[in-house]
């Protein structure tokens, strides 16, 4: 599928618009790592992209997955826990779960069309922390890179991450997507330092995610960086 940002803003902002709601786990006694929570929701994006449901042309979501990449690909991060995560695991959608993590993703509905169970949690407060040093990512792993000079709250973070993953997506061809998935989307999320970031802003053809400005950082900051497997910029 050709990807909406090869479109032109205007052409994105007159579609109808919708938005891919994504709901972390956060129990108070046992919150996510951060970097975990990033990885988990980029990783449930690409298992809802892949789904049957959103790719067989009969497929209960797939209508609502085209329209929704007809538009601009927003995508929002809530939080739950205790009977509110019950209550959201309860609606139709995907749970993907990661080292200490859990997000569940959901098919598109309209901006003004959210479930009542997930329209009532909570936006803000998703801060989440490592328990210590994030190692470098490992061999062979598509890496999405987040811009070390931008601070974003760990739910716009987990969109942004889900964002990359998605253009990452549709870089691939159907062996390379067929490939990936079967391998169960194995990726790392990582923050490079200043210069890394310089060079990988300055490397050609790399999918690059932009923000559109809604929520908390400037419209049009590059916010994540993705590079395939094997294209590592180190040292």
């Amino acid at each position: 599928m050709t990807s909406p940002f090869q479109h032109s803003a205007a052409e994105r902002d007159a579609a109808p618009q919708f938005v891919l709601p994504l709901v972390v786990r956060i129990e108070r006694d046992a919150p996510p790592a951060r970097t975990d929570a990033l990885e988990t929701a980029a990783r449930a994006v690409l298992t809802l992209l892949s789904d049957e449901r959103a790719t067989a042309e009969d497929g209960e979501w797939t209508q609502a997955v085209r329209d929704w990449e007809d538009a601009r690909i927003r995508k929002v991060v809530r939080r739950a826990r205790g009977a509110e995560w019950r209550r959201a695991e309860a609606l139709p959608g995907i749970t993907v779960t990661g080292r200490t993590a859990e997000v569940r993703v959901y098919p598109p509905v309209p901006l003004d069309g959210w479930p009542k169970d997930l329209a009532r949690l909570q936006v803000s407060g998703t801060e989440l922390d490592d328990q210590g040093p994030v190692p470098p990512p490992g061999a062979g792993v598509p890496v999405l890179w987040m811009n070390p000079e931008v601070t974003m709250s760990a739910g716009k973070a987990m969109a942004q991450a889900g964002h990359g993953a998605q253009l990452a997506w549709w870089e691939l061809g159907a062996p390379g997507r067929a490939a990936w998935r079967a391998a169960g989307f194995p990726l790392a999320v990582r923050t490079p330092a200043s210069r890394v970031w310089t060079r990988l802003a300055s490397t050609p053809a790399l999918p690059v995610v932009r923000d559109a400005g809604f929520t908390e950082i400037p419209p049009g900051t590059p916010t994540v960086i993705a590079t395939p497997p094997g294209a590592h910029p180190f040292p």
